[in-house]
């Protein structure tokens, strides 16, 4: 069951990545979530390192460390995804 909630956690973060960041990315949904899934595990990494993993009441710190591990993850991988893919699709 935390596989599930790893992928619809990851996709809600890789949706929020995408609204947050400027421009289109082409990037498709299934990508969305994996980049979600890895940026919401590098906010868990970061977050205990720093040393606010688990604290009393909802970890909002934990949950922006989340959102922006995501947003990076997905701010880096979309044009690496776009070399891959051949290019990219925006017109100018």
């Amino acid at each position: 069951m935390s596989w599930l909630w790893a992928i619809i956690v990851g996709l809600v973060l890789g949706v929020l990545a995408r609204a947050v960041l400027p421009g289109r990315q082409d990037i498709p949904l299934w990508l969305t979530a994996i980049f979600g899934i890895l940026g919401g595990i590098l906010g868990n990494a970061v977050a205990g390192w720093v040393g606010v993993g688990n604290t009393a009441g909802i970890d909002w710190i934990r949950h922006l460390l989340q959102l922006a591990g995501a947003v990076l993850i997905v701010a880096l991988g979309t044009p690496l995804y776009a070399k891959v893919r051949g290019g990219s699709r925006r017109t100018a």
